[in-house]
């Protein structure tokens, strides 16, 4: 059962409607965001790269400049170690074309992820001490490698980190944080580390470094522009919060690629059916990643490394084909793997757990954490995905905001072999005799209640259906992009009747309604969730005769609240206003 909320967030907003030209819808949204002072406003109406925070400002970062400087003079070669998901694709992407540009002689290592697991490891550094390698730099991991670099730098290697994740720690009276005993250490979440904002993802830390780099070699501003396109593209698909910094590396992000240049990025939004000119943060994490991902899923991660560096129109169409082929496969098991975690929850004790653990023995490896969040979404528990792999058990987790994974995973750790990540989401190794001490531990230990586990809708703007006009859904647009941390806005409307119903789509999978609220307004209603689910809701309050009365648009007595989001639909050259249902709460 899910609770209702509406934020009531108390401002002036007369004062903030009149400062910045906007409506009092708009100006809620603002106050909901926690955008109240004058300048935070400004910032998040008008985000321009120019009010991003000085590079110079991060740990190290100035200091491993220096040393590529150096390295690039003297002519000596340097590996990039990245890893194998959008984000390690996007910042090894961005360290070696900017490092190319800049004259380096560079190149690049992806982890596989069956193989090699995540991250740098030892046979990777034995490989490049092979080749003659004389300095590492990591990008999107590293933080955690800390023998993996004292190898390295007893082999004679200089080695830069350059990552986001969290800082590995132990718990002595207090926590005391461990890092790699690089030459140079980025990543803006150590403690001493001035650098303001703290949530950039891996692909942004790197470009802020080849920033630097850039401007130190004098090379112009509008070499940038590429970087800057990719670092969008992983900041969504790392799940990153879209305020601050990241909302303007994504905002600026999505303008630039809607004219990209990249033969095989734009290769694959054709292959995806993406209109260029309405390119919305939506397509980056839930089309053009997907498919960035799939090479690193099912085959090599380099394959989205060479997609992006393709040169010709002809191979950037080879490479985007083969990689949406991949994703269209990588669906097909997910899907898969979903029916069987959820049979296996369903019938068994595991669904009275609070954090849930599934060993799914023969899922693919790579697909643990898109059914892990699947699981998560249906249940609204943090869960984890297991499966075998080279004689171990490999698995993955995503969390829910009440319950911080890494920590947890710490308290536990006694039964890992290795583990890493974020509090939303982590990746984990483990003896196959430990799964169930694990899963028992993790439910033992946990401090989350069932009040926690209760999904919260949390509405911003009561908003009755006769104030939608085309106006406000252009302005509401100016919240854009939408993601973790600045989602959609939720509008809501009660005792909605339900004048009409019908079940639409080549899949039968749209509900559709006429609605009229207490005011007499009519709006069509479209709803593209389980739509079984909503039929039922509807029969077990009404009854069989009152839902096919409205199926037959008679007079009825279903009554709805709905949680919504305004939208304009096109269709044959006419415009009409509709809304797009999110939640919905059949009324007795």
């Amino acid at each position: 059962m899910e609770k209702w909320v509406l934020r009531n967030k108390k401002a002036d907003f007369e004062a903030i409607m009149k400062k910045h030209g906007i409506s009092e819808c708009l100006a809620r949204l603002l106050v909901n965001r926690g955008l109240t002072k004058e300048m935070d406003i400004d910032l998040y109406l008008n985000p321009d790269y120019q009010n991003t925070y000085s590079p110079c400002t991060m740990k190290d970062l100035t200091k491993a400049c220096k040393i590529l400087e150096d390295k690039i003079d003297s002519s000596l070669p340097i590996r990039i170690v990245g890893d194998y998901d959008v984000d390690g694709v996007s910042s090894t992407y961005i360290l070696y074309k900017a490092l190319t540009l800049c004259g380096a002689r560079v190149d690049y290592e992806i982890p596989d992820r069956i193989k090699d697991g995540y991250g740098i490891n030892e046979h990777i550094i034995d490989g490049a001490y092979e080749a003659g390698i004389d300095t590492i730099i990591t990008c999107d991991n590293g933080i955690a490698a800390l023998e993996q670099v004292k190898k390295a730098k007893r082999l004679g290697m200089t080695v830069i980190v350059t990552d986001h994740h969290d800082i590995p720690f132990v718990m002595e009276e207090e926590k005391r944080y461990l890092l790699p005993e690089a030459d140079a250490v980025v990543n803006p979440k150590q403690e001493d580390c001035p650098y303001p904002f703290k949530q950039l993802c891996g692909a942004a830390v790197a470009y802020k470094l080849m920033e630097v780099l850039y401007k130190s070699r004098q090379i112009g501003e509008a070499e940038l522009v590429p970087l800057r396109e990719v670092v969008a593209i992983a900041t969504v698909c790392d799940v990153m919060e879209l305020t601050g910094e990241n909302r303007i590396l994504v905002k600026k992000g999505l303008e630039l690629l809607r004219k990209t240049k990249n033969q095989g990025l734009r290769a694959l939004m054709e292959k995806n059916g993406i209109a260029v000119e309405n390119l919305s943060s939506y397509h980056l994490g839930f089309v053009i990643g997907p498919c960035l991902n799939a090479g690193g899923r099912l085959d090599t991660a380099k394959k989205g490394l060479r997609l992006l560096l393709s040169e010709s129109k002809e191979e950037a169409d080879k490479r985007a084909e083969e990689l949406k082929g991949l994703n269209d496969l990588r669906k097909q098991m997910t899907e898969e793997g979903i029916l069987k975690a959820v049979s296996m929850i369903e019938s068994s004790a595991l669904k009275d757990d609070r954090v849930l653990v599934v060993y799914l023995q023969d899922c693919h490896e790579s697909l643990a954490g898109i059914i892990a969040g699947r699981i998560r979404e249906k249940y609204n528990k943090p869960a984890i995905v297991l499966t075998s792999a080279h004689e171990m058990v490999k698995g993955s987790g995503r969390s829910i905001e009440k319950y911080n994974m890494y920590e947890e995973l710490t308290a536990s750790g006694k039964y890992l072999v290795k583990f890493g990540g974020h509090p939303m989401a982590a990746g984990m190794s483990l003896a196959l005799e430990s799964v169930e001490p694990f899963r028992i531990s993790l439910n033992n230990n946990t401090t989350l209640t069932e009040e926690d586990l209760i999904p919260k809708v949390v509405i911003d703007v009561v908003l009755p259906l006769g104030l939608i006009t085309e106006e406000l859904i252009e302005e509401i647009k100016l919240l854009e992009p939408f993601g973790k941390g600045n989602e959609k806005p939720l509008f809501a409307d009660r005792s909605l009747k339900v004048l009409k119903l019908a079940v639409i789509g080549k899949n039968k999978n749209v509900i559709k309604l006429l609605v009229r609220n207490q005011y007499g307004k009519e709006m069509d209603a479209l709803y593209f969730g389980d739509t079984e689910g909503f039929l039922e809701a509807l029969y077990d309050a009404y009854g069989q005769n009152e839902v096919d009365r409205a199926f037959q648009n008679r007079e009825n007595k279903l009554k709805l609240s709905l949680t919504y989001y305004p939208s304009v639909n096109e269709y044959n050259g006419s415009r009409s206003l509709q809304i797009i249902i999110q939640n919905y709460l059949p009324e007795k």
